[in-house]
């Protein structure tokens, strides 16, 4: 996919959808943090289930923290691994208050040295909390991005390079939300649904499903 497709790809999204965000749901970077540490391996639906009534309740570090992991497990025991997580939400919690002064940090570095944060969930908190640039390659993106052949590559990483330096500036900062949400609803792992693709004339994909006129949007 050339510059000009790149550009064309990332115009067709915005158009559908101009301000696309997160289907976690947040007020501050501290819950974006929480959300998005719970929603590995479960739903954004699943999570947000849960976060709704535990913010209600705790929505700060310290509030979290004061709960300890049995006041927290009411709240997320429906979420898969959810022990592990709720371990990990404390540490965390602890190390924002010890290291932090109770705020969420605004660096890859400090946010990787929380219990549970990987490069994806930092990179997201920078993104979507603070505006960053940044690319959090989840499995839709990884997917989008190599069945189409907008940025091809063998692992997160490789995608995840290979997006900053291919999407155009202009479309750079809201592409995770539009990658994310095209692969969950319309791209999808073993359904695409090329027929109500906005974008298919612009993928490389060589196994299209369906035929016809481009019908839907994301």
């Amino acid at each position: 996919m050339n510059l000009e497709q790149r550009t064309a790809f990332f115009a067709q999204l915005k158009a559908n959808n101009p301000n696309p965000e997160t289907e976690l749901e947040y007020s501050s970077p501290f819950e974006l943090l929480v959300a998005v540490l719970l929603s590995a391996q479960a739903t954004d639906i699943s999570v947000n289930k849960g976060t709704r009534q535990l913010f209600k309740i705790a929505n700060t570090p310290a509030a979290l923290l004061a709960l300890g992991e049995d006041g927290v497990r009411p709240f997320i025991e429906h979420i898969g691994l959810f022990r592990t997580k709720g371990k990990h939400l404390q540490e965390t919690c602890r190390l924002l208050l010890e290291r932090h002064g109770g705020e969420v940090p605004r660096t890859r570095e400090a946010l990787e040295a929380l219990p549970g944060v990987g490069r994806k969930t930092a990179n997201v908190i920078l993104n979507t909390a603070f505006g960053e640039p940044t690319m959090a390659v989840d499995t839709h993106i990884f997917r989008v991005s190599n069945r189409t052949g907008l940025a091809p590559g063998k692992d997160v990483l490789k995608v995840e390079q290979q997006l900053l330096k291919r999407v155009p500036k202009e479309y750079l900062l809201d592409a995770h939300h539009w990658l994310i949400l095209h692969g969950r609803y319309v791209c999808k792992a073993r359904s695409p649904e090329c027929a109500q693709c906005i974008v298919e004339p612009l993928c490389g994909y060589r196994q299209k499903t369906g035929k016809g006129q481009i019908r839907g949007a994301i």
